[in-house]
């Protein structure tokens, strides 16, 4: 990695957004649980830190329809994920490995 490079490798920002008025939000599909298990995973691995990964808390990314989300950049890969084995998919593959995970990735015609 060259001195002109990111200060990461690699960013992940899970949306926790909660929404109080009644519409679906991440919060409501265990968004937390997600970011955890993934802050974790990316610890475990010896991932974590300059140069490498960093977990991200976000609030609303406004994909709220594919919900819960996290996206990772520099790619841009949008994710949706339902249990911890999605969670670690991600981790090992595109954090660890930077290959996406095709059958997570959110389509692009989801929006709020």
């Amino acid at each position: 990695m060259s001195s002109m490079s990111s200060y990461y490798q690699r960013h992940i920002f899970f949306c926790l957004n909660q929404r109080d008025n009644g519409q679906s939000s991440c919060g409501d599909h265990q968004a937390q649980a997600g970011f955890d298990r993934c802050k974790q995973q990316v610890k475990a691995a010896g991932l974590a830190g300059p140069g490498q990964v960093r977990v991200n808390k976000a609030g609303c990314l406004d994909r709220c329809a594919g919900g819960p989300v996290a996206v990772v950049y520099p790619e841009a890969t949008w994710y949706t994920f339902v249990d911890d084995s999605d969670i670690d998919e991600i981790v090992e593959s595109h954090l660890k490995n930077g290959q996406v995970v095709d059958r997570l990735v959110l389509p692009a015609d989801v929006g709020r």
